[in-house]
């Protein structure tokens, strides 16, 4: 196994609570499946599965302090929902803690929770795998988006990001901007495949 993430695992083991280490060895898991059926770096995609919540144990305040001294302040969002904080500041710490300076990884993590347009191979992967790792609460559309999460990476993207967005709308919530803005531009981009999201596990 490659010895850099058993050193990460480690550290992290050590920076998580044990709910959300287990997390991150599923989304490390279910990144690089989605990366062996789809062509990806597999390695990149372990790492960027496993570092993806680095920061999501980290103090509020401490996570804007981080962010700030790294040049990269929070957004508006980010100040309204902290709960957006933990993947622009978890990038900066993959930089800087882990050692990692390859620029996809890093906006794998960065963009793992609201997503954006255009998003590389990679970050599709991550933001999918950590949507519907084994460890993950099973939702009515959960089975499906595993289902097509192998076959169609674009469709399941934008079934999850519809969902996502569908959830906060029914919670009453204002839906993040850069969320929104990648829910947009994927509507304009994929036409829905009925067929994926009609499959049923028999």
């Amino acid at each position: 196994m490659n010895k850099e993430i058993i050193n990460f695992r480690k550290d992290l083991e050590k920076d998580l609570t044990q709910h959300r280490f287990e997390h991150s060895l599923g989304v490390e898991y279910t990144s690089a499946c989605l990366a062996i059926v789809h062509g990806a770096d597999v390695t990149a995609a372990r790492i960027a599965g496993l570092l993806h919540d680095c920061a999501k144990c980290v103090p509020d305040d401490e996570q804007i302090r981080i962010m700030e001294k790294a040049g990269q302040p929070p957004l508006q969002e980010e100040y309204d929902d902290h709960s957006l904080l933990h993947a622009k500041c978890g990038a900066v710490l993959a930089r800087d803690k882990f050692g990692i300076d390859d620029e996809d990884i890093l906006n794998a993590i960065r963009f793992h929770t609201v997503g954006r347009p255009n998003m590389s191979l990679l970050e599709k992967i991550v933001y999918i795998a950590d949507f519907m790792e084994p460890n993950r609460k099973d939702l009515i559309i959960m089975d499906g988006v595993r289902h097509a999460a192998f076959i169609d990476i674009d469709q399941t993207l934008l079934w999850i990001m519809e969902g996502v967005l569908s959830f906060v709308k029914q919670k009453g919530l204002v839906p993040a901007p850069s969320g929104l803005a990648a829910y947009e531009y994927y509507k304009n981009q994929i036409k829905i495949d009925e067929s994926l999201r009609n499959w049923r596990k028999d």
